[in-house]
């Protein structure tokens, strides 16, 4: 029975000459119809493909534009891409005749010594001295009669196409780590920027209470605690630099360039850019055209469904047509007479008959793979929803906690200088100057994080959305 019933299913597939195996449709996906999360307003709205430009920073736009024709792992993707389009065309030629032309012309003597030559040498007329001239047109074609050739075509456009497709989402992981690393080098410069202008203003309350101190009016404790306060903000000065440092390293590298190459030019401090607007975010369905990691999985699926085929195809016969035309002489002079031709076709027929054990076993690791690919496939859509709920979800907080710490800043900074002005007036004690001091700077450091944090989620969100490629490539 096993035999009986791939043979019984050969016999409508002869005639119609279709291919075994399911045919392939995109699995749908139970979305929701819009996102939980909003972007907070901000500067201006940004377009998708080229959503760094609504940073408007155009040494950043610079920056991004280098790394997406530069960056190594970049070339990696598009060496890939090559390769599978090789691929590609090696599946499709499969399904076309092959032909070859081959020739030899060789010359030979006979020794009288062997046992043929014995036996020749006694023959009347015979010459120990003999010639071949041979050229030939040899030509084969295997009839994809049940479309295991195709599949095996099928599988290879889809591979190629998943190629394509991880070749576009590293040009997103790209950009938009460029992006997120030059946020990183401009808030770490304000963060310096900010600890160097604390480290002055507790240089001159060092000094005032020094003089103080020289004086008799001050105590020698208030003097020590004034230090103290000034170290502490001094040692946070190197673990910024190291940070700083790294993070204009890991930028250098983005740009397939040497470790320092860029820092000349990113030397001189800038402002956080400011983050955009989404222009649109759509909904959670358009993820699965905008997604290039989602197209990923959802062509190796199609490849593995293919592939269910081309295994499913070992059930039948292979049937192959070959031909050779040419023309073979002792001598040169009739290398192109009539009699010199000769002619040879031929029918082949292959069929693991006796082999449906591992064809059952090749069959099954097919679907398995296939389940596999279809799991992946459901899971990178809801990752990538998740990606997107996270990063808008991020991106509202942080631009909200950025303006209430701006408007707390204010407030300490009015409250440090009141503090200072009492203290001078020895209304209050060094240990609330200190106090205002300390509380200044630690929110002014966390409203430079949320800042950076506000654009690092802009980028975070156009990058879970799929910006940054074009959609109908």
């Amino acid at each position: 029975m096993r035999l009986r019933s791939p043979l019984l299913a050969a016999l409508p597939l002869l005639a119609s000459a279709c291919a075994v195996g399911p045919d392939y449709s995109r699995p749908e996906v139970a979305l929701p119809a819009a996102y939980m999360g909003s972007a907070a307003p901000a500067a201006a709205p940004a377009d998708l493909a080229h959503w760094w430009d609504g940073f408007d920073d155009p040494l950043l736009t610079r920056y991004v534009t280098a790394a997406l024709a530069e960056n190594l792992d970049l070339a990696q993707a598009m060496a890939r891409v090559a390769q599978a389009r090789a691929q590609l065309g090696s599946a499709t030629a499969a399904l076309l005749p092959s032909a070859q032309v081959s020739g030899q012309a060789a010359a030979g003597h006979q020794s009288n010594q062997t046992a043929l030559g014995r036996v020749a040498s006694a023959q009347p007329g015979y010459d120990r001295d003999g010639a071949l001239y041979e050229t030939d047109l040899d030509a084969s074609w295997e009839i994809d009669l049940f479309g295991g050739l195709r599949r095996q075509q099928e599988a290879a456009r889809a591979e190629y196409q998943a190629a394509a497709a991880a070749a576009a989402a590293s040009r997103l992981a790209v950009a938009a780590q460029t992006a997120d690393t030059y946020v990183v080098i401009r808030g770490l410069q304000a963060r310096l920027a900010v600890a160097q202008a604390q480290i002055d203003t507790q240089q001159r309350l060092l000094d005032t209470v020094r003089l103080q101190y020289s004086k008799g009016i001050a105590a020698e404790l208030q003097a020590r605690q004034a230090e103290g306060a000034l170290a502490q903000v001094q040692a946070t000065v190197p673990d910024l630099t190291l940070a700083l440092d790294q993070a204009m390293n890991a930028f250098d590298v983005l740009l397939a360039t040497p470790a320092g190459t860029h820092r000349a030019e990113l030397a001189t401090a800038a402002p956080i850019p400011a983050a955009p607007t989404l222009a649109g975010a759509g909904t959670p369905a358009d993820l699965l055209r905008r997604r290039p990691d989602i197209i990923v999985a959802e062509r190796k699926l199609a490849a593995s469904n293919a592939r269910i085929g081309t295994a499913i195809a070992e059930y039948y016969p292979k049937i192959s047509l070959s031909g050779l035309l040419g023309t073979a002489t002792t001598a040169a002079g009739g290398f192109l007479t009539g009699g010199a031709m000769q002619a040879q076709g031929g029918v082949g027929l292959r069929w693991r008959l006796f082999d449906f054990g591992r064809i059952d076993a090749e069959v099954a690791a097919a679907r398995g793979g296939n389940s596999e690919a279809l799991a992946a496939y459901r899971l990178s859509v809801l990752r990538a929803t998740q990606d997107v709920e996270d990063s808008l979800s991020a991106f509202g907080n942080r631009s909200r906690q950025e303006a209430v710490l701006a408007a707390g800043e204010d407030s300490l900074a009015r409250a440090r200088a009141a503090s200072f002005a009492a203290y001078k007036g020895g209304v209050v004690s060094l240990i609330e100057v200190l106090d205002a001091d300390s509380r200044l700077l630690a929110t002014r450091d966390a409203r430079i994080r949320a800042r950076a944090g506000t654009a690092q989620a802009a980028i975070a969100s156009f990058r879970a959305l799929g910006g940054g490629w074009d959609v109908r490539s």
